[in-house]
Parts: C-alpha cells; structure tokens; sequence
C-alpha cells in the first residue's frame, strides 16, 4: 500500500498572522523593522497593519515568510539552561 502524500511546503498550516506575531514576539517591532524594512513595521506598527499591506505586496511577503522560516530553523538558545546539550548525553564518559 503507498504511503500517503505529505505537504512538504514547510509553511503550510502556517497563517500570515502567525508569522508576524511569531517575528514581532522574537525580534520586537524594532528588530523586524530592522531586519525588514517597511513602514507597516517601522511606523507606527501594529499587527493589523501589517497584515493589510503584506497581503496586498507579494514581495514583502515573501520576505516575512523567509525570515519566518529562518526563525524557526534557528530557534534562540535559552539562557540559564542547567540540562546538559543533546550531544552530551551520547558521549559515554571514559575513565569511570
């Protein structure tokens, strides 16, 4: 029997509004604004806004969603972590 197809598109399931309050979350209004720079995040921004105008402008689009996914791939070491890396764990320990 065949495996059923999966949707490889690794924004599927995702909203646009997701995405913006996932970058807004990471990096502030500021950070985005930065990173991407468009009024709707740089002036006087708000989620809504920027929806309206990323709707209308592909390529501003498309750079949200590219950042979105290069946010997702590299998630932010969290600071004060006491458990030991992945890695770590794999390594026996010699000598004991």
């Amino acid at each position: 029997m065949p495996e059923p197809t999966r949707n490889r598109d690794p924004l599927h399931g995702v909203t646009l509004k997701a995405m913006v309050e996932h970058l807004v979350d990471r990096y502030g209004w500021d950070g985005l604004g930065e990173r991407i720079t468009i009024r709707c995040f740089t002036h006087d921004p708000s989620v809504n806004s920027s929806l309206k105008f990323l709707r209308k402008t592909l390529w501003a689009r498309d750079k949200v969603e590219s950042l979105y996914l290069h946010s997702v791939a590299h998630p932010r070491k969290t600071r004060g972590s006491s458990s030991p890396a992945p890695e770590a764990a794999l390594v026996p320990e010699i000598g004991k």
